[in-house]
């Protein structure tokens, strides 16, 4: 259940009318204050909450209940969109961050090295897999532990925050020493146990789309995490797996302005997964900006055809370089920078 109050109520009166909710109707109530507007979001069992009852209340514009099934992030619960700092970029806002960097940590010459191309063409955040899971279990499963040094030395020396993906809730503690932004892959997004840990911390997580998942599964996913607490949160679309064999996966644009109109939460997208071919990157990338992308995840490597895992998809750090330049006239035209 969603309460719009009048512009002008106090913040006195918004709590006073949030502890009368939670103690009469057993109910979790969150206010929002909004740039125009003050919104009460009801979680829990509002079954025996009169609509026309609590449209009396003086305070009260109006009150609406909310049929889909995920409530924190839906944009009926929080209208303005949510905005969080990462380093030096604010995801979410005006301009378009883009994270860059290999799908999986080799060495740490690697990585410093791709983190002063990509630092030095624009990128805003540093990504690199040091725990992967990979369809084969003999294909090479990432440095872990090892791996995540390797990216806190690359941050220590460019200044980027760290982008990388979790496996296992154990992994949590090492995690939130080194990695700025802890990402869940498309094989763990509806990894319950995961997701609640995640909920339990405060660090910004950036959740990627099943590649069989629809969108309601996807935010129900990021429910998980906002109903123990943490609501920094990015969804990524990544593709989603089709009848069509001569790509990876399918990306599927639309779903960028229908989980804007959803929720609030940033919007990210990954065309090299999407795609799994380097030279469709750009295409995509321009794509997904003018359909309202907040941002990208673009894999670059500095020897793709030597690379561990995902040569194909990867971008030289020449390549991105042009990427970034032909994607700045694409932000400027739908009124974003980059």
């Amino acid at each position: 259940m969603i309460i719009v109050l009048k512009s002008g109520t106090t913040r006195e009166k918004v709590a006073e009318l949030c502890g009368r909710l939670q103690q009469n109707y057993g109910v979790t109530a969150n206010p929002i204050f909004g740039s125009e507007s003050v919104v009460i979001g009801l979680v829990g069992d509002t079954s025996s909450i009169e609509v026309e009852t609590l449209a009396l209340d003086e305070s009260v514009e109006k009150v609406m209940k909310v049929s889909e099934p995920y409530k924190r992030a839906n944009r009926k619960f929080h209208p303005d969109d949510t905005v969080f700092r990462v380093g030096d970029a604010d995801i979410g806002g005006r301009r378009i961050c883009v994270i860059a960097g290999p799908c999986s940590v080799e060495s740490e010459e690697q990585m410093i090295g791709i983190a002063d191309h990509v630092k030095m063409s624009g990128a805003l955040a540093l990504r690199g897999g040091a725990f992967k899971p990979r369809t084969s279990p003999y294909a090479f499963q990432g440095l872990r532990a090892e791996g995540l040094l390797y990216l806190r030395k690359a941050r220590e020396r460019t200044g980027l925050p760290i982008v990388s993906e979790i496996t296992n809730p154990s992994s949590l503690e090492m995690f939130m020493e080194h990695v700025d932004v802890i990402q869940v892959g498309a094989r763990n997004m509806q990894n319950f146990e995961l997701l609640k840990e995640l909920g339990r911390i405060r660090r910004p997580i950036l959740l990627k789309r099943g590649f069989s998942n629809t969108i309601e599964e996807l935010l129900m996913s990021a429910e998980y995490i906002m109903s123990g607490g943490n609501d920094r949160i990015i969804l990524c679309e990544r593709g989603i797996r089709t009848f069509e064999t001569s790509m990876r996966n399918t990306l599927d644009l639309s779903a960028i302005p229908m989980l804007k109109r959803l929720t609030h939460l940033p919007v990210f997208v990954d065309p090299s997964h999407a795609c799994g071919l380097a030279w469709m990157v750009e295409s995509l990338s321009k794509a997904a900006i003018a359909v309202g992308a907040d941002g990208l995840e673009i894999e670059v490597h500095n020897d793709p055809k030597h690379a561990l895992s995902d040569g194909q998809q990867s971008l030289t750090p020449e390549a991105f370089d042009d990427l970034m330049k032909h994607l700045r006239p694409v932000a400027e035209s739908v009124g974003r920078t980059l």
